[in-house]
């Protein structure tokens, strides 16, 4: 007998027909055996409607009574289905996320869950009953218990954290496609059923805008082992498992809060290859990298900061042993970029930098922790250790800095993240290999490898971001401490930032080296973050500050990509078949991300998940 938490979304339980037939379900899965756990949503768009009421009444509502008023559509729902269970003679019980014991922050429509109190809800499973729980909402554990609601996506949330605690066998997330799909089935009919995917790969795509899960409750599967499978709730297809490594003894208090690093990891053996002033046109990224993958040369991490003029930076790491290689590749085709409609222009710059280290953290849902980048940046400043490139993702940080400054960031890291020294090993059999490199895990834990899944392609889903705005700095002065104060800035005004490049051109001005800075944030933020910078800029000795919200964000995420040399040039070469100019690039381990003009995203995303071929014969209709 398993013991399962299923989680149904507002689609699934939209209507009373829709409820009698989620019960229907859960009484199949009760009679094989079971015990369950349901966790529910607002049925179809409750929450929409409690929302606009509360704007008829007040243009701001106070955020306290917004989750008095939305925290009542998932008590509507735990009861109707509730009643359809013990109509179909199946003894069930409601219960609000204050009843099942959630206890979170005391933090109003964005509170994480710190505990769960499950000794009532045991007591009901072992009664034989089906506990139906709301989801989406739990109780402060400061002051006078105030009601308390997740944010968005936060029945998920509420699910994978029931399971965690209880130790279930897995948790099933019921919703309105048959599993996870390569990319948006409304952009991409064909898009692919995947059977299975990693949950650092999951990780990606969720925090890319792939609706089906949401990142947080992702993070919490993988930092507890809790399997997952998303399912249909229209059919009885076997949908997609989420897979993780086993964790080792994580303590479920601060549940959500917990330390988001893992691991701090390091690599000495790379070196950096930058070409100057490359032409800002379509297919020039294609091109270099067509020809770095014919001659069979492994890239690690890709950037391409924002245009100045008519040309671009491009910088790429790769391993000392195949340096020459590269080198060779790049001063070869540096004559062929120059602009064909200026051939008067300057030839594109090689410059070589030898005694790099590239310095990680690892763990789960960094990104969407604003204080956590920051918090290595202003690390790392203190350390008096200047930042050369940056990389993100929702599973590591990376920075590229000087070999000679490597020992001095890590032990620094260490100790701000609070990392135990471990034995010395590598990354795990998904990461390493192909470069030869070798890593510190000063986790307790140990790092969950991004391997990719058995008989895998290399790219397993393509995404486009259209909710994201791009600010730049000019001219930031190129010295220790200035990532920090500006990621930190945004940190305390509680702004998520996603792509970070910094440009690799240096000009010298009044005797101080400046570089441009450009990154990616909500859309939403765009407009209050540059208005905040701008301000702080002139007292820094800043450039200017330029916002562009003309654009979109088009990533491919597989964890099979690493020591796949073509990956890249593929797509890069599908967006240039397309005549999309790429303005930004930047990648980790297993995501590739370019930014693109708005106009041109869907284009894009449906040109890259053509090339991959990831298509497949079916076609998926998302229902109303």
């Amino acid at each position: 007998m398993a013991l399962i938490v299923q989680k149904y979304g507002g689609t699934s339980v939209g209507s009373v027909e829709r409820i009698q037939a989620v019960a229907q379900r859960v009484y199949k899965t009760v009679k094989a055996g079971n015990s369950l756990v349901v966790v529910v949503s607002a049925m179809g768009k409750t929450t929409d409607g409690l929302v606009k009421l509360a704007n008829e009444i007040s243009p701001n509502p106070n955020r306290r009574e917004m989750d008095m008023l939305l925290s009542t559509g998932e008590q509507v729902t735990i009861a109707l289905l509730s009643m359809a269970l013990q109509e179909l003679g199946q003894p069930a019980i409601s219960m609000t996320g204050a009843q099942v014991g959630i206890v979170t922050e005391a933090e109003h429509s964005r509170a994480r869950i710190l505990h769960i109190e499950t000794t009532r809800l045991s007591r009901h499973i072992n009664e034989g009953k089906v506990v139906v729980v709301a989801g989406f909402q739990g109780t402060s554990s400061v002051g006078e218990m105030e009601i308390t609601t997740l944010g968005r996506g936060g029945s998920d949330t509420s699910a994978v954290a029931i399971a965690a605690a209880l130790k279930a066998n897995f948790c099933e997330i019921y919703t309105d496609v048959p599993g996870i799909l390569t990319t948006d089935p409304r952009l991409v009919a064909e898009a692919q059923l995947m059977d299975a995917i990693t949950c650092d790969e999951m990780l990606e795509l969720a925090s890319l805008g792939a609706k089906v899960l949401h990142p947080r409750a992702v993070e919490i599967a993988r930092n507890y082992g809790v399997p997952l499978v998303v399912r249909s709730s229209w059919t009885d297809q076997p949908g997609t498992w989420v897979t993780s490594a086993k964790p080792q003894g994580r303590s479920l208090i601060n549940l959500e809060i917990a330390r988001p690093v893992d691991a701090v990891e390091f690599d000495t053996d790379q070196a950096k290859v930058a070409l100057l002033r490359v032409p800002d046109k379509p297919g020039v990224a294609a091109r270099l990298f067509g020809e770095i993958s014919r001659q069979k040369v492994d890239v690690d991490l890709i950037i391409q900061s924002v245009h100045e003029g008519n040309s671009n930076d491009i910088a790429f790491t790769v391993t000392t042993p195949i340096l020459k290689r590269a080198e060779a590749v790049a001063t070869a085709i540096a004559p062929a970029l120059r602009s064909q409609s200026n051939p008067k222009s300057e030839e594109a710059e090689v410059m070589v930098e030898h005694n790099i280290a590239k310095v990680s953290i690892a763990g789960a849902g960094m990104i969407g922790r604003p204080g956590v980048a920051a918090k290595m940046f202003a690390t790392l400043a203190e350390a008096g250790v200047n930042i050369q490139m940056i990389s993100t993702s929702e599973v590591k940080v990376s920075c590229v800095v000087d070999a000679n400054q490597c020992d001095r960031a890590v032990s620094a890291l260490r100790t701000a993240f609070e990392i135990e020294a471990g034995e010395q090993g590598s990354r795990g059999a998904g990461e390493q290999g192909s470069r030869g490199e070798v890593a510190v895990s000063f986790s307790p834990l140990p790092l969950r490898p991004s391997a990719p899944l058995p008989n895998c392609p290399p790219v397993r889903g393509v995404a486009l971001d259209l909710n994201q705005a791009r600010l730049a700095i000019r001219q930031l002065p190129d010295r220790p401490g200035m990532a920090a104060k500006l990621f930190g800035l945004l940190a305390q005004h509680n702004i998520s930032v996603d792509m970070i490049i910094q440009s690799q051109r240096c000009r010298v001005i009044d005797g101080v080296p400046r570089r441009d800075i450009a990154f990616t944030v909500s859309r939403i933020d765009g407009e209050n973050a540059k208005k905040m910078l701008t301000q702080i800029a002139a007292e820094l000795g800043w450039g200017e500050v330029v916002l562009d919200s003309a654009i979109a964000k088009v990533s491919i995420v597989g964890a099979g990509m690493l020591g796949q040399p073509g990956v890249a040039a593929k797509m890069f070469e599908a967006l240039a078949q397309q005549q999309i100019n790429i303005q930004m690039i930047a990648t980790s381990e297993i995501k590739i991300s370019c930014v693109v003009a708005q106009e041109q995203g869907v284009k894009a995303l449906q040109a890259i998940h053509a090339a991959f071929e990831l298509a497949g014969s079916e076609k998926f209709v998302v229902p109303a």
